[in-house]
């Protein structure tokens, strides 16, 4: 009886190992190059996964917020992809560096001229963006994803704190509070031509750390499952024991 316990405990320990390293179901994201600050200028990417065995990601789709209107947003070039910006009358003009701006991007589409994303593969979409709104704390931009065999998933539910993470969330962009020295980001410098080194520097030291975190994580998820088969491996030999005697 005890063997059979210690058994079911290894089985059970190696299936919550495999469970906890298996990789998490990936969405539509949005992270900042650095830093989002209040009402200052940012470079964001869109993180796009290939979620499909059997079909490529072909066309990405952005709708902006008309709540809290954008009125800089500049693509960065990306081989392999059309990017098409669309532009959209303001129903109340924004005031940008002393000027009156009466449209604003509403929608970001890139469409591929190539295989776009293939399975197993994710790409990032990056976008020179602001000047962002100083009266919230996030963004909210819905997103569609094309593939190649026509299906679209819609990345539009939006998360609601307290509450359970929607299947297709939206991406989401959290702001940071504008520095009090009135310089929101190096963003800003670089739309102008300037900060391109402090950029450059803290991409590098930005990549050094996700380098060491993806190592580390990588080496915790297999010493994981090591520990679980071998869990399963006594469990299964303790039983056989048991039972020759």
């Amino acid at each position: 009886m005890k063997a059979s316990r210690i058994a079911a405990a290894g089985a059970a320990a190696g299936v919550t190992v495999l469970a906890l390293s298996a990789p998490a179901f990936a969405h539509v994201t949005v992270q900042p190059e650095g830093t989002a600050a209040k009402g200052g200028y940012a470079v964001v990417d869109f993180k796009v996964p290939n979620e499909r065995d059997d079909a490529s990601t072909t066309k990405l789709e952005v709708n902006f917020p008309t709540d809290h209107p954008l009125a800089s947003v500049m693509p960065e070039p990306m081989p392999g992809w059309k990017i098409e910006v669309t532009k959209s009358k303001l129903d109340k003009p924004l005031e940008m560096h002393g000027e009156k701006i009466t449209e604003a991007v509403s929608k970001v589409t890139w469409t591929a001229d190539g295989k776009g994303i293939e399975p197993g593969y994710f790409e990032k979409f990056p976008l020179s963006v602001g000047q962002l709104p100083e009266d919230t704390d996030q963004l909210v931009f819905k997103a569609l994803q094309t593939y190649s065999n026509k299906e679209v998933v819609r990345w539009i539910e939006v998360p609601q704190k307290g509450q359970e993470e929607p299947d297709n969330p939206a991406p989401v962009l959290e702001l940071s509070a504008a520095s009090e020295d009135g310089h929101h980001d190096n963003a800003a410098d670089d739309a102008s031509g300037t900060g391109s080194a402090e950029k450059a520097s803290a991409t590098a030291a930005d990549s050094a750390s996700s380098d060491d975190t993806d190592t580390t994580a990588r080496v915790l998820g297999i010493v994981g499952i090591v520990v679980g088969a071998a869990g399963v491996a006594y469990g299964v030999l303790a039983g056989r024991r048991h039972t020759n005697a």
